[in-house]
């Protein structure tokens, strides 16, 4: 089945990769965990990729991405990728560098995350596509660096939910799992380790009401997901401030009202700081894993607050074209 990537290259004489159907895509998605998408065939003019958190693994945004995707009336693909190393690829991938190398190479840290993203949308997305990029906790910091990164991308919106973009480790949850991450992370690692000797049907068993942690107990998957926590309590200390003035009217900020990750005062400060920016502050005590138990809740507050931009810009690509 061609894909609406695929359909919208030949509309713009575009060279692009084909892409897999919908259905085939959401079912990789379920089996695997590293794509999550959903799209028709018909030809988008805006694609919403979802940048998540850590662990970040796209199963625990389905309910999010399903519901966003319905509210728009299945006119605009939403897309997710998963964080690299934080699910098994799927055994038809040929690995083409083992682990040792993908460290050495540090794939699995911060900045590796960056180039993974970029590299998914470069690859799979059209360059005059529109994007409407959408970041969860440490995704809003991704966002931000794929903005300064590559500044030509047609990004019409970035939504930054529950933001981990400053002072991570000084945050009341960062003071109590920077020593974890940084220092004693490895001692984590054995009960990680034992839990992935079950068999998979024991392991579902013991998770069944958070499914996708089940990707996590993988490999290293949940070695790898602590070993960037880690660099994120080192790296992610001062707020990119040049970033975020020179894209100001296409940011909106959503801070938690009581997130031990990303404390009010720093939506405040903020604030101050940006008097003409878009900034939030929650008002449904959603917390900052929402995924878990709230993830239509904000995809409908989501679409509540895009749709006559989405109309609006929708139209304008459609009178460019």
């Amino acid at each position: 089945m061609a894909s609406v990537a695929t359909r919208l290259a030949k509309q713009k004489n575009l060279k692009v990769e084909e892409l897999k159907g919908a259905r085939e895509e959401e079912e990789e998605g379920d089996k695997e965990q590293n794509v999550l998408s959903f799209y028709s065939d018909r030809v988008a003019l805006i694609f919403c990729v979802i940048h998540t958190g850590n662990p970040g693994v796209v199963g625990f945004y389905r309910t999010f991405m399903q519901t966003l995707y319905s509210m728009f009336g299945c006119c605009h693909p939403v897309w997710a990728v998963s964080h690299a190393g934080h699910c098994e690829p799927p055994h038809s991938m040929d690995m083409v560098e083992d682990n040792f190398s993908a460290a050495k190479r540090d794939v699995f840290g911060l900045n590796g995350q960056i180039e993974h993203k970029l590299a998914f949308i470069r690859r799979h997305v059209p360059r005059e596509t529109s994007l409407v990029l959408v970041g969860h906790s440490i995704g809003c910091y991704i966002i931000l660096d794929i903005m300064k990164r590559n500044p030509k991308l047609k990004i019409i919106k970035a939504v930054l939910l529950f933001p981990t973009i400053e002072r991570m480790a000084e945050t009341p949850q960062g003071k109590v799992m920077t020593p974890v991450l940084c220092h004693m992370r490895y001692l984590a690692y054995l009960p990680v380790f034992l839990l992935s000797l079950l068999p998979a049907a024991l392991q579902e068993g013991l998770i069944r009401l958070v499914q996708p942690t089940v990707a996590l107990l993988s490999g290293n998957c949940a070695v790898n997901a602590m070993y960037m926590g880690g660099q994120e309590m080192r790296t992610v200390m001062e707020r990119d401030n040049i970033t975020i003035e020179k894209n100001i009217d296409k940011l909106l900020f959503y801070y938690g009202a009581s997130d031990h990750w990303c404390p009010v005062q720093y939506y405040h400060d903020i604030k101050q700081d940006f008097p003409r920016g878009n900034f939030r502050l929650c008002e449904n005590r959603f917390r900052h894993a929402f995924v878990l138990d709230a993830g239509g809740d904000v995809a409908r507050m989501l679409f509540k607050w895009l749709r006559g931009d989405v109309r609006t810009w929708t139209l304008a690509d459609v009178d460019s074209g």
